[in-house]
């Protein structure tokens, strides 16, 4: 009896622990400065803020039975002193706009009206605005982004890693065509104000996009644009082909600008960003330097493999120095295929755009989430960004779905 009393307090101590651990102080850009705005919250994915200061946070699982957090600060102190739950279904996506506010779980996207005070009329009974989008347990987070026009976008990620017969084992060819390209594989548009709608009422916008976790519509140029996450077991499957060390950093990691109907070319190739080529995978005869589909797009940029871009955001605001306007933050996530590799991701960066196209080369913005520097098992990382928005007055902040925690990044300069 003693020994399970212990083994029971040992286990709530180490519970405590984890979640009493000294707050990270994140690395930043100089005259920046972070706060910690929310915490102990589980898995915090996407999130967003609307304009009147209130941080919306979308939840993975569910917390005491609810998947949407919303946090309001009533008396202008900077400190969230109101809560509101509600959503009993976990999930990814969530966005803000035309007085409502949309929440996606792993199969539909849902919709809160919201009223004069910018509560949810009723939160218990939202209007299901999309249904039977495929989950398949792989990818199945549903990632969504507004235009401003009438349109929602939701990533239906691929359930497989490269389309195999078998998935991921080793030998066994891809698929050729890819079935899966049907209904999951890339980006499906709908209408932001239609009950129930299904696939067949969508439109499939882009297809050949493993699994997109970061999108975001560019307002300057009134464009959609995504990271991917690009396939794996590269080294595992083809060590022949590629070493451990190339396997750990092939394939990119992509950002791309997604016009109608554009293709990005999985399962059928990669993003080498080495060769800056697209190649054939070698499940479709590939070796390593054979190039394929020709017409495919290219990405604007390609990161090292297995960052995990888990969130897209253009920066609106006058807050930051103007070299950061209409440039992109992009929250790596950090993956679990690098290995023997040290892990890499765990931070946000920046690329400075003008005009939707690529100015410069990606830097480190945000980093320190991990409370350790380099790990080398993605578990060891304390935090880990997931999600990230911007608030009325320019600030950003960055959400984590490790421990639950959201900053705030302010410029403080001036």
């Amino acid at each position: 009896m003693r020994t399970l009393f212990f083994v029971v307090l040992t286990g709530l101590f180490q519970s405590f622990a984890a979640w009493t651990q000294t707050p990270v102080t994140l690395k930043l850009p100089e005259g920046f400065e972070a706060t910690q705005v929310a915490a102990n919250w589980g898995r915090v994915r996407h999130i967003a803020v609307h304009p009147n200061g209130d941080l919306y946070m979308k939840l993975e699982r569910l917390k005491q039975g609810n998947g949407i957090i919303r946090l309001r600060d009533t008396n202008g102190d900077g400190v969230y002193d109101d809560t509101l739950q509600f959503g009993n279904y976990p999930g990814t996506g969530i966005a803000l706009g035309g007085g409502y506010l949309y929440a996606s779980s792993n199969q539909a996207i849902y919709r809160y009206k919201l009223n004069a005070q910018q509560d949810p009329i009723d939160p218990n009974n939202p209007e299901r605005i999309v249904q039977g989008l495929v989950d398949k347990g792989q990818h199945a987070s549903k990632s969504i982004t507004l235009d401003g026009k009438g349109h929602v976008y939701v990533n239906i990620g691929a359930p497989s890693n490269v389309c195999q017969v078998r998935d991921r084992f080793q030998g066994s060819p891809g698929m050729m065509p890819c079935t899966l390209l049907d209904s999951a594989g890339g980006i499906w548009q709908f209408r932001m104000d239609k009950i129930d709608q299904s696939y067949a009422e969508g439109v499939r916008y882009a297809t050949g996009l493993r699994n997109v976790v970061g999108l975001d519509w560019n307002p300057f140029v009134q464009d959609l644009f995504v990271t991917v996450h690009g396939r794996d077991m590269l080294h595992q499957h083809y060590p022949e082909l590629y070493d451990a060390k190339l396997g750990a950093e092939l394939p990119a990691e992509t950002f791309y600008r997604i016009p109608k109907g554009a293709d990005g070319g999985w399962p059928y190739v990669y993003w080498d960003q080495f060769q800056k080529k697209k190649i054939l995978s070698p499940e479709y005869g590939g070796d390593g330097k054979k190039e394929g589909a020709p017409g495919a797009m290219e990405p604007l940029m390609g990161f090292p493999g297995h960052l995990a871009p888990n969130a897209l955001l253009f920066y609106q605001g006058n807050q930051f120095p103007a070299q950061y306007r209409e440039g992109a933050f992009i929250a790596f996530h950090g993956s679990w295929n690098r290995s023997p590799e040290i892990q890499e991701g765990f931070y946000v960066v920046f690329v400075p755009m003008k005009g939707g196209k690529v100015t410069g080369d990606w830097e480190i913005f945000a980093d320190g989430f991990t409370g350790k520097g380099k790990v080398s098992n993605p578990r060891d990382a304390q935090h880990r960004p997931c999600g990230l928005a911007m608030g009325p007055d320019g600030s950003i902040y960055v959400s984590d779905d490790a421990r639950g925690m959201v900053w705030k990044i302010e410029y403080k300069r001036k």
